[in-house]
């Protein structure tokens, strides 16, 4: 029982401030989170502890995050990071070359993101992306960003038909720059209105911070990596940063810097040449 309401002598902001920490605590439960923040997390959230278990843990970037102090994120315990590179046909983040040579100088596996805006063509971002992405053997597969571009300038929505043709043409540009099979990241929106139930021979990474992501896409269950909180704290990184984990074990880990590939792939996709160790 609260002391509001055993005294009537407690003075009416008292009883005010504790009825405004119940209610608080009330919608904190109502959103399903675990309520205050842990390690790693300013707002965690109960279904994706999974994730926070997994024993590959990563990060993306972009200009937001400033300087990011490498050395500090591994030794916290981050394995990967995927940083922007490009959008569209003219921009590149402010922060690309210098996230991308010092996360290398730090011996932390790193990828570029390419987010795909969809005013203009994608030969037109593919050439982009060529130009200014290095083709370093030792990064990671390149990343294909799809989301619909509400908070842009950009308010188009192609048919499902076009977008499909612009994704394919560009993940192939992609491929035949960098020589790895490119990674699709896309939220749940997109994957709705575009992906779900088309094949891909492309990891998957998949943005879901309330719950496992078999909950949340139809026909998609192999995963690769896990987008699982927007509000990530990672050391040497600052503000807040979204934190990511891969699926599988550390050897699983090893096989996939090793072939660039999925290991659960690797059999069906290595006879073409499009893992590393198979070419």
């Amino acid at each position: 029982m609260s002391i509001a309401a055993k005294s009537p002598f407690v003075p009416g902001v008292v009883r005010g401030l504790l009825l405004a920490l119940a209610l608080l605590t009330l919608a904190a439960c109502g959103r399903g989170g675990i309520g205050g923040a842990i390690e790693g997390d300013n707002r965690p959230h109960s279904g994706v502890a999974r994730a926070r278990a997994l024993p590959i843990q990563g990060m993306d970037i972009a200009r937001y995050q400033g300087n990011v102090d490498f050395y500090a994120a591994r030794n916290y315990g981050i394995h990967f990071a995927f940083m922007k590179s490009t959008e569209g046909k003219d921009y590149i983040d402010p922060n690309f070359y210098n996230n991308w040579n010092r996360a290398r100088e730090a011996g932390m596996p790193r990828g570029a993101y390419h987010f795909m805006t969809w005013c203009s063509l994608a030969s037109e971002q593919a050439d982009w992306f060529i130009k200014m992405v290095p083709n370093d053997p030792d990064a990671l597969p390149p990343v294909l960003d799809l989301e619909w571009n509400n908070d842009s300038s950009c308010k188009t929505h192609p048919t499902r038909e076009n977008a499909l043709e612009k994704v394919r043409y560009m993940l192939a540009a992609m491929e035949a720059h960098t020589g790895k099979l490119p990674i699709i990241y896309t939220d749940m929106t997109f994957h709705r209105d575009v992906l779900e139930g088309e094949h891909f021979p492309n990891a998957f990474w998949l943005r879901s911070t309330a719950a496992e992501p078999h909950h949340k896409y139809t026909n998609r269950p192999g995963w690769t990596f896990w987008q699982w909180t927007q509000t990530g704290v990672v050391r040497g990184v600052r503000p807040e940063v979204d934190r990511n984990a891969f699926y599988g074990t550390q050897d699983e880990w090893t096989n996939f810097l090793l072939t660039g590939c999925d290991p659960r792939a690797i059999a069906v996709l290595g006879p073409y040449g499009r893992c590393a160790l198979q070419k």
